[in-house]
């Protein structure tokens, strides 16, 4: 089964687990579930040495994955993750619920790019379209 990559930030936390916890009741294999960092993040216990840690992890997912789903709105870590993928040409989904990223103020060129899948809508539709783009 294909492996697969949630980028986001903290503050789309319930997304991204219900997201990786739908992919994963659908067999697929999620390279790294930053989400379990949390509490450090809330809690600002993070040392140097830890984010080196996590951004290896990071880092080696996105290039273990098959796809990456990407959940606007997004941070500094979320954009670094979508040039990674794109740079390694990974299928990359990128949900906008709000149609965010048809704004010219804040939006990114690279969300424009002809392999950029954009998803707007529920995160059920982002899900529809992952899974009916991956069925093997």
């Amino acid at each position: 089964m294909e492996k697969f990559y949630v980028a986001s930030s903290f503050r789309n936390l319930e997304s991204v687990r219900y997201v990786a916890d739908h992919l994963k009741n659908k067999g697929y294999i999620q390279t790294y579930d930053w989400t379990q960092n949390a509490k450090a993040k809330r809690e600002q216990t993070f040392t140097v040495e830890d984010l080196r840690d996590i951004g290896e992890k990071e880092k080696n997912a996105v290039l273990e994955s098959d796809f990456i789903v990407i959940l606007l709105p997004g941070g500094k870590g979320t954009h670094i993750e979508l040039g990674i993928a794109l740079g390694q040409g990974k299928r990359t989904f990128l949900y906008s619920p709000n149609e965010e990223v048809k704004n010219f103020e804040t939006t990114s060129t690279f969300y424009h790019l002809a392999e950029v899948e954009k998803c707007y809508g529920t995160l059920d539709e982002l899900l529809e379209l992952v899974t009916a783009v991956n069925v093997s």
